[in-house]
């Protein structure tokens, strides 16, 4: 049966928010079995929705508007509906792939630890790093696991290592906005006026441990979700191998990227060799 043209034109604004804020994500998308591409998308709106509000809503009342945003995701789910296209498609895709509400609920306590906390310790940075990473990629993994509970408790540890992988970079990635422009430090114990090399070298060998960890997990998904993971997850090794190249008094003057022929040609390699069964 044809979904309702609001179901349809919800899930076109998730998309269109995913493809507006990241070419990597939305490569790694349509790279996806097209029955998991509606429910990621969905799940990636809902993502930088928040993440707008705790990141550049700096004029306005920013705890009263998140904790609205907390309210109504919470409405739309009970109530199967939203008049938010965003929340609308995040719905569906929660009631359809029944996606824990304590995922939902730590990404969003993550995201209120932005507005109060600059600095973190080791137990506050491995909570947000849980909640602002870990569980979107569990919700994800929900999807590529649908009807299959087994397949996403093995998986499930692999997928928070590689959502950690990603959080961390995007920490030494984006140093400047975060430090600079926001005052936020992540990194426990780390002052970046004074970011040594042996802090470096010390952050990048627990993020390269995360992506070891997470290679395998990802070579057991299967083959609707597997080459679009790998292609995120090589995306954001070309980025972490960027990063670990430049000198630690380089890190805070720019925001490191992956040209777009880069990422082409990553595209073009990974597709390759999932065809080939080398993945």
């Amino acid at each position: 049966m044809k979904p309702p043209l609001y179901d349809t034109i919800s899930l076109r604004c998730s998309k269109v928010v995913t493809t507006g804020y990241s070419t990597s994500f939305s490569l790694g998308i349509r790279t996806l079995a097209v029955r998991h591409r509606p429910a990621i998308y969905a799940i990636y709106g809902f993502v930088r929705l928040a993440d707008e509000i705790v990141d550049t809503f700096f004029n306005h009342r920013q705890r009263e508007i998140l904790d609205r945003f907390r309210r109504d995701t919470s409405t739309a789910i009970s109530e199967g509906v939203s008049p938010n296209p965003v929340l609308h498609s995040f719905q569906w895709a929660v009631n359809t792939y029944n996606i824990d509400s304590k995922f939902i609920e730590a990404f969003l306590y993550s995201m209120g630890m932005d507005l109060e906390q600059k600095n973190h310790d080791h137990a506050s940075y491995g909570q947000y790093i849980y909640g602002s990473a870990e569980a979107v990629g569990l919700m994800c993994l929900r999807v590529f696991c649908h009807n299959d509970p087994q397949s996403f408790d093995r998986l499930r540890e692999p997928a928070c290592r590689l959502g950690s992988a990603f959080q961390k970079v995007n920490f030494l990635r984006d140093i400047r906005s975060d430090f600079v422009d926001r005052g936020r430090v992540y990194f426990p114990g780390v002052d970046f006026n004074k970011f040594t090399v042996s802090e470096k070298r010390q952050i990048e060998e627990d993020i390269a441990g995360d992506f070891r960890a997470s290679l395998n997990g990802i070579r057991s998904l299967g083959r609707g979700s597997r080459r679009g993971v790998y292609l995120a997850y090589s995306y954001y090794l070309a980025l972490f191998e960027k990063i670990r190249r430049t000198p630690p008094e380089g890190i805070t003057g720019k925001r490191f990227r992956i040209s777009d022929a880069r990422k082409l040609w990553l595209l073009l390699k990974v597709t390759l060799k999932d065809l080939a069964g080398l993945i």
